[in-house]
């Protein structure tokens, strides 16, 4: 018994000293990978792990609410917001959130570079008529109450790739200016290029001293593509929304054709821009067998300017700019705005059940038979922006544009106007001309870096050409709930307001 005893004992003091021993082994820790500070393209990036590559993520988180429309940020000038009556938004309201990504790889043949930006966006949707008859009215919503509770919508903004001086992908048009149609505001502003990318394949050349010529080829559809109007396809409805007749696109032949030379200086910048648009028509009628108008090339013209260090006050900007177009009407009405503009408002002129202001904007518009006539526009924006101090900022603002149809044009349009509303001042009273013009100012307070919040205000015009005192006679349009009556077409304003919380990261 104590032989058995003495040899358990034994075994396990032996098992133990072994596996003290075993436990003093060192053992080698396994490799831990740190992310490393990529210090070459400045502040923000890191090296993606077991890669040369390096990545900065980017992006904001923002909050609007639009008082007296139901855009963000636009005014209430077609549609339901344009009627302005019990259906139209007062309030609206919008969300967003924004990535970024950046990357870049130093190669032999220099960097290469990928951008892409997304933005998951939730917005106050409207009721709009449902469109029924008689007695009682009803009204359906713009989208259903599942996505309007829990949904929205992903935005995909850039998505392109720069290798040796080429971009490849969806960015910024080198036709617009670096603030495109935004100044010193947010606000949806006339006079330029909108911000919208757009697919291309672009070349820019550098020359040193802040001097760059590109080339580009653009995708045309839809940013830079506005109405072409066949007006022998003009209907009574149509007209009662501004569009002068059926749309008529053909499919996409070439690109529009773009070049620009900017100066990119320590006072500021200067650029130079040009494209060549071509407008494409479908056919006159319902198969290829009706026959079709020729192409004819459109372009347009910009200047800007940027002045930076003013005297009164560091950081203080102006930025001004200037444009010009003949058949290539979305560089100066970018895609954020509408091409079409029917808002109404009180009637002054006798039997006349509320005024309307009508307008429209095309790149060309031809009658079957005949060939396209192309819309020249004009117009300009600027915004001039002072700092108080480095938490406080204001901004004033301004734009103008205007749309101009040639005589032939101006008689297809008016042969139907004319006749299908009944304008009371008959052809000596049309004019399908109109200057579109907006005014206002911004304030915006940034107590932490990168949160900001801002307060703009913003008023609208819209000047018609239409004779004074001439009245149309309009349908039923259920969908805005305007009644079948005349209507006194009259010059219209709007007033907006945006309060808007916004933080950068």
């Amino acid at each position: 018994m104590k032989l058995t005893k003495g040899l358990i004992l034994g075994s396990a003091a032996m098992f133990a000293g072994a596996g003290a021993q075993a436990a003093d082994l060192p053992v080698k820790a396994k490799a831990i990978e740190y992310v490393k500070i990529c210090s070459l393209y400045g502040a923000g990036f890191y090296y993606i792990p077991g890669t040369d590559t390096c990545i900065r993520l980017g992006g904001y988180l923002r909050t609007d609410a639009m008082l007296a429309t139901s855009s963000d940020f636009d005014a209430p000038n077609s549609g339901v917001p344009g009627a302005r009556n019990r259906l139209s938004n007062y309030l609206q309201t919008q969300s967003r959130q924004d990535l970024q990504i950046d990357t870049r790889t130093a190669t032999e043949y220099g960097m290469v570079r990928t951008f892409a930006e997304l933005a998951f966006t939730w917005k106050t949707g409207t009721y709009g008529g449902a469109g029924t008859t008689g007695v009682n009215g009803s009204t359906a919503y713009t989208t259903t109450l599942a996505s309007q509770v829990a949904g929205g919508s992903l935005g995909i903004y850039y998505a392109f790739i720069q290798f040796a001086g080429f971009t490849f992908g969806r960015a910024e048009s080198q036709f617009r200016t670096p603030w495109a149609e935004y100044p010193a505001n947010n606000f949806e502003l006339p006079g330029g290029a909108g911000w919208d990318p757009v697919n291309q394949i672009s070349y820019t050349a550098d020359f040193g001293q802040g001097i760059t010529a590109s080339f580009s080829a653009q995708d045309q559809v839809p940013n830079y593509q506005s109405n072409v109007w066949n007006v022998s396809g003009a209907t009574t409805a149509a007209l009662a929304t501004g569009a002068y007749g059926a749309l008529d696109l053909g499919g996409s032949r070439a690109p529009d054709l773009v070049a620009r030379v900017r100066v990119d200086q320590a006072w500021g910048l200067f650029q130079a821009s040009f494209a060549a648009h071509d407008n494409h028509a479908g056919y006159y009628g319902a198969d290829e067998t009706s026959g079709h108008p020729g192409d004819k090339w459109g372009w347009a013209g910009q200047l800007a300017l940027s002045v930076k260090n003013l005297p009164t006050g560091a950081g203080d900007t102006i930025n001004l700019n200037a444009v010009y177009t003949n058949g290539a009407s979305r560089y100066n009405f970018h895609d954020y705005m509408g091409s079409t503009f029917a808002m109404y408002g009180g009637a002054s002129a006798a039997g006349a059940y509320e005024s309307l202001g009508l307008a429209g904007v095309s790149d060309s518009v031809f009658v079957t038979g005949a060939g396209q006539e192309l819309t020249t526009t004009y117009g300009f924006n600027g915004g001039y922006t002072h700092n108080w101090d480095p938490y406080w900022n204001t901004s004033v603002f301004g734009a103008w544009a205007a749309v101009r149809y040639n005589n032939t044009a101006r008689g297809y349009i008016c042969g139907a106007f004319v006749t299908t509303l009944a304008l009371s001042t008959g052809v000596a009273g049309c004019n399908p001309d109109f200057n579109y013009a907006v005014v206002g100012t911004k304030t915006s307070w940034t107590p932490v870096k990168g949160f900001t919040f801002t307060g703009e205000l913003a008023y609208m015009m819209l000047d018609q050409k239409y004779a004074s005192g001439s009245t149309v006679t309009l349908p039923l349009q259920s969908g805005i709930a305007k009644p079948a009556a005349a209507y006194e077409l009259k010059d219209q304003g709007s007033l907006q307001l945006l309060l808007r919380a916004q933080r950068n990261f």
